[in-house]
């Protein structure tokens, strides 16, 4: 069980690794939060979950934190995401589609 908390937790830590080297490589806050959104909620789930494994002690405590990290890293993101789009913080030159504003307009969300 031990080998098996270690190789979880190794996936982890290349998933956080990999969040923030596309952090650094992506263009714009939007992107940016895309990439550390997958990867950080990826990287401390398996982390967590990893060192529940390590520690049987642990488990159900990491559990539930992983579970929780599952349930408000993306609702976090989300919110960040919007509260920029919001604030009038323009995407890259390379973005191709921005349906954000059709969608508000639909919905009439203020």
């Amino acid at each position: 069980m031990h080998l098996a908390g270690l190789i979880i937790t190794g996936i982890g830590a290349i998933f956080l690794f990999l969040g923030s080297f596309g952090i650094f490589r992506l263009p714009d806050v939007y992107n940016r939060l895309q990439a550390g959104t997958k990867c950080t909620t990826f990287g401390a789930f398996f982390t967590s979950l990893g060192v529940g494994m390590m520690e049987p002690r642990w488990f159900w405590k990491c559990l539930i934190i992983a579970v929780f990290i599952l349930i408000t890293n993306p609702i976090s993101n989300h919110a960040l995401g919007r509260a920029s789009k919001k604030s009038g913080i323009p995407l890259c030159g390379e973005s191709v589609v921005d349906e954000s504003g059709k969608f508000e307009q639909d919905n009439d969300i203020k």
